[in-house]
C-alpha cells in the first residue's frame, strides 16, 4: 500500500503562519498536521504501508525533506519526495507522483486530519471518503445510486444531491488506473477553475463502468485557517486525553502554575503565576509568566507575559507581552 500525500503549497489562508513553515508541518496536539495526517491513514487502512510519496513545493527546503522522510521511515515505508512548483490544482499535483502511482494506494489532502474505524471495501475499484454536514451546499459532495455507489461527484450543489462531502481522502485499488485517466485529463488541457482537478480523472473513471463506494469517517477536522486549525487542535487534544495518552512532559517547571486538562505541554515548557487549559498546546521550549490561556495552539520556544489568551494561534521564536485575547502572531514575530 502506498499513500499519496499532495502539499505543494504553503496555504495563503493560515498567514502569518505559513510565510516561515508549510501549513503542514504545523503541529496540532504536539505533532505535525502532515505527520498525524499518515499517520491516521496508516491507522485505519490497517494494512503495511510500501511507500509514502509527498508532493511538496521545492522551496520548502532539505530539512522540511528530511522531517517527512523521517515520517514514513516511522511506519517502515519508504520516503519519497516530489515538486509542484507551480498551483496547478489536484490533478497535477498528483501526476507529479507519476512514478510511485501504481498498485493500491491512499492520496490524502495535508490539511485534514480524520478519526475513523471501518474496513476498505476490497470489491470496490475505489473509496471516497466522505462525512455528513449540515450546509452540503458549501462542499463537494456524492450522488449515490440504490447500491450504495458513487455514481456522481457534485461540487457545491445549488440544488440538494446529498449531505455527504468530500473530504479530501481516496482510496485506488490500483491508482494506476487513475493515473492513466489524469493523464488524459492533462493531454486534451481538461481544466476547471483554471486548473486540472483530480475528480475529472475520477469522472472519466466512473464512465468506463467502475465502482466507487463511500467511506464514512467519525470525525473530519479541517486545517484551513487560524480559528480552525485552533479548533481542531482542541478536539485532537480531547480525543488524545480520552484516549489515555500523555500529554504533559514530566519535566514542565511549576510555580504557583495550574494545568487544566486537555493540555499538551512539551519538553523544557516554564509556567510562572500561569494558568494553562483547558485545550491548549504548548510547544518545546515556551516560558509563560503572569498569564492564562485556553483553547490556544501555541508553538515553540514562545515566550508570553501579561497575556489572557483565547482563541489564540502563536508561531515559533515569537515573544507577546500585552492584553490582546485573540491573536495570531507567526513566527519570530515581537509584541510588546
Amino acid at each position: 500500500m502506498k499513500i499519496i500525500v499532495p502539499m505543494a503549497g504553503r496555504g495563503s489562508r493560515l498567514r502569518p503562519h505559513t510565510l516561515t513553515i508549510p501549513k503542514p508541518l504545523i503541529p496540532v496536539a504536539g505533532k505535525p498536521i502532515v505527520h498525524r495526517l499518515v499517520e491516521d491513514i496508516a491507522g485505519v487502512i490497517n494494512q503495511p504501508i510500501d511507500e509514502v510519496a509527498f508532493i511538496i513545493h521545492e522551496s520548502f527546503g532539505k530539512k522540511v525533506e528530511d522531517d517527512l522522510i523521517a515520517i514514513a521511515q516511522k511506519l517502515g515505508a519508504k520516503g519519497t519526495i516530489y515538486y509542484q512548483n507551480e498551483a496547478l490544482g489536484t490533478g497535477h499535483a498528483i501526476m507529479c507522483a507519476k512514478d510511485s502511482l501504481s498498485g493500491p494506494a491512499v492520496i490524502a489532502y495535508a490539511d485534514t486530519l480524520i478519526r475513523a474505524d471501518f474496513d476498505l471495501d476490497k470489491t470496490a475499484d475505489s473509496v471516497i471518503w466522505v462525512k455528513q454536514v449540515d450546509q452540503p451546499e458549501a462542499f463537494g459532495v456524492i450522488n449515490l445510486n440504490a447500491n450504495n455507489e458513487i455514481v456522481e461527484l457534485v461540487e457545491k450543489p445549488k440544488e440538494f444531491v446529498s449531505d455527504l462531502a468530500v473530504i479530501g481522502i481516496y482510496y485506488f485499488k490500483n491508482i494506476s488506473v487513475l493515473r492513466d485517466e489524469l493523464q488524459s485529463v492533462l493531454d486534451n488541457n481538461i481544466i476547471h477553475g483554471g486548473e486540472y482537478q483530480i475528480n475529472d480523472g475520477i469522472k472519466q473513471m466512473m464512465a468506463k463502468g467502475m465502482k466507487f463506494v463511500p467511506g464514512k469517517v467519525d470525525e473530519w477536522m479541517d486545517c484551513g485557517n487560524k480559528d480552525v486549525t485552533v479548533e481542531t487542535n482542541s478536539r485532537m487534544l480531547g480525543f488524545l486525553h480520552n484516549d489515555g495518552e500523555h500529554l504533559i512532559d514530566y519535566g514542565v517547571k511549576q510555580e504557583n502554575a495550574t494545568i487544566i486538562p486537555p493540555c499538551y505541554i512539551g519538553e523544557d515548557v516554564v509556567l510562572i503565576n500561569a494558568t494553562v487549559g483547558p485545550n491548549v498546546s504548548l510547544g518545546k521550549g515556551t516560558h509563560v509568566i503572569d498569564s492564562k490561556i485556553k483553547n490556544s495552539l501555541i508553538q515553540t520556544h514562545v515566550h508570553i507575559k501579561n497575556a489572557d489568551l483565547d482563541n489564540a494561534m502563536i508561531g515559533n521564536h515569537a515573544s507577546f507581552d500585552g492584553n490582546f485575547k485573540s491573536i495570531s502572531i507567526g513566527d519570530y514575530s515581537v509584541l510588546e
